[in-house]
């Protein structure tokens, strides 16, 4: 088994909304003008990532859950738990909301519920997102979307670099347009759309509506997602706590110089945000640069990051 990190290669996907930041700011290799999500550690079955280097240089990261447990601390269950994604938002999102576990189950998709997370890398000023509603029954949400008083029904939120929201399962939202954002969260597609502005497709159509569903999975009222936040600084790091939850707890490293850390979790993920440096265990040492992604498995030993650095760090 091995007691190194494990380096991905993302898979990036184009969306109606996306622009070109993801290959500006980190390199990557876009496919088109209009990409919006980088799937950075995934193990879905709609954008597997890949091990860059190491003993399972080329494996998905489906096959290493499938066929090498021990990594991952024996981590029970048929599917990877987390997905980690970074997202240009250059336009806006439609407006949405995800299913729980339970309601993902009962429509049969395959799915799992979808809690997730936002670390805001960059955005404009004045950007904002949509963070819930204002309706204070059901039927006062089916009364304001039928009237389409989206002025009148969204929560509009003003946001900054280095804010965190917690988006759990049932909670209306959208990121809008000038965002760069690290998106932590389930591993599952499952959403229900409620409003897309009025939008075509290159080929003049609509995309889908999911009113009754979307309805039948909000939390009504709104309910703001519980932020466990605190702060640790020691020699050559701070890392702040977000969350830590039932399905992830997420963490901000930020490191300045040399950082001796520990990993105490069956496994870590880890996405650099900014910056450069390095990390060396077991006298091996990786490059660390601005757009990396790795697993950090069970059983590493503990090990030194050196450099200037801003890391997201999630586990179960």
């Amino acid at each position: 088994m091995t007691q190194e990190p494990i380096f991905l290669q993302p898979v990036c996907k184009e969306k109606i909304w996306g622009g070109t930041l993801l290959r500006e700011r980190f390199g990557y290799d876009i496919p088109s003008e209009t990409t919006g999500e980088c799937w950075a550690i995934s193990a879905h079955p709609h954008g597997m990532s890949t091990v860059k280097s190491g003993p399972y240089q080329g494996k998905t990261l489906m096959e290493l859950w499938d066929q090498h447990r021990e990594l991952f601390g024996g981590t029970e269950g048929d599917r990877f738990p987390l997905l980690t994604k970074i997202l240009d938002v250059k336009h806006h999102q439609s407006v949405k909301v995800h299913p729980d576990d339970y309601d993902a189950e009962e429509h049969g998709q395959g799915e799992m519920g979808k809690s997730e997370c936002w670390y805001i890398i960059d955005c404009k000023e004045n950007a904002e997102i949509i963070y819930g509603h204002t309706a204070r029954s059901k039927a006062e949400l089916v009364t304001m979307i039928n009237s389409g008083d989206w002025e009148g029904l969204l929560r509009r939120v003003k946001i900054k670099p280095g804010d965190f929201y917690y988006v759990p399962s049932g909670t209306i939202h959208a990121i809008c347009a000038g965002a760069l954002v690290l998106e932590t969260q389930q591993n599952s597609e499952a959403a229900y759309r409620i409003y897309d502005y009025g939008r075509t497709d290159q080929n003049g159509g609509t995309r889908d509506l999911h009113i009754r569903d979307a309805v039948n999975a909000a939390t009504v009222p709104h309910v703001d997602g519980f932020l466990d936040e605190s702060t640790e600084t020691r020699k050559g790091v701070t890392i702040k706590t977000f969350v830590q939850g039932e399905y992830f707890s997420v963490y901000k490293w930020d490191i300045s110089g040399t950082a001796e850390m520990t990993q105490d979790a069956p496994f870590m993920l880890c996405s650099v945000t900014e910056g450069s440096g390095s990390i060396i265990c077991g006298g091996k040492s990786a490059e660390l640069k601005k757009g990396a992604h790795f697993i950090l498995p069970d059983q590493m030993p503990d090990f030194t990051i050196n450099g200037d650095c801003t890391l997201i760090v999630s586990h179960i």
